[in-house]
């Protein structure tokens, strides 16, 4: 019997009005819970949070609800997938250890009822993007986070909050040309072998075939909430 798995990407927690993100985390929650009924196993394609920065011993407040619900999940004996993205990167420990996540800092290969899936935020895999791919190798090596972490936290997260904000500033009013990079970066996962390749990042959602594959990007929930469900055959299914 096949297993049903669910997937979500750049729901962008923290970005927003207190209103919005209110609204946003309750819808987030109502699918924790249903997928905590209704799937095997869930994955989460990067930006799950606008921001998110981590100390050994101290983590930042809010979105308590959506925290709860995550350990539910693990705690319920389903696995849960998160694969960093490039507004929430700064782990140190807390979701693995505590609420019983699978981290993964890049894309990986999963075999999913008997079909080759490749998942990963996609960040860095765009082209005409050097600068971010440089910026990205600074941030995430553990020298500049350990300097990061001796700032007091109250200011950490300010700054992180900050960093988020110019990067997206940075991504919005780039232009990376006429081709979509991810769905080129796709089509040669499909032409290794895969069946299908699912990304984040562009907030576009697409549903593309290429060859005897399908290339998946479920957008943003800043516009459009809505989760991937694959068992026998993969849909992306809006949520109202």
């Amino acid at each position: 019997m096949n297993k049903t798995y669910l997937f979500i990407s750049d729901v962008h927690l923290g970005l927003q009005s207190r209103e919005i993100e209110n609204a946003k985390e309750r819808k987030l929650v109502e699918f924790l819970n249903f997928a905590k009924s209704n799937c095997d196993e869930l994955f989460i394609a990067g930006d799950l949070f606008d921001y998110w920065f981590e100390y050994r011993h101290v983590y930042q407040k809010g979105f308590f609800r959506t925290l709860t619900a995550l350990q539910d999940l693990t705690e319920a004996g389903i696995k849960v997938h998160y694969f960093i993205g490039n507004h929430d990167f700064f782990h140190n420990g807390f979701f693995e250890k505590e609420i019983g996540l699978i981290l993964y800092p890049n894309p990986s290969e999963f075999r999913l009822n008997d079909k080759r899936f490749y998942v990963g935020h996609g960040d860095g895999l765009v082209k005409n993007d050097l600068g971010y791919n440089i910026l990205k190798l600074i941030l995430r090596s553990s020298f500049t986070q350990f300097l990061y972490s001796l700032i007091h936290p109250d200011l950490g997260v300010a700054l992180a909050s900050h960093t988020s904000k110019s990067s997206r500033d940075y991504t919005s009013k780039k232009d990376y040309g006429e081709e979509d990079g991810l769905f080129e970066a796709a089509k040669r996962k499909i032409d290794e072998g895969y069946d299908f390749v699912l990304f984040g990042h562009l907030h576009r959602k697409q549903f593309l075939n290429y060859k005897n594959g399908y290339y998946i990007n479920l957008g943003s929930w800043i516009t459009e909430p809505c989760f991937g469900k694959f068992t026998d055959k993969f849909e992306i299914i809006d949520i109202k």
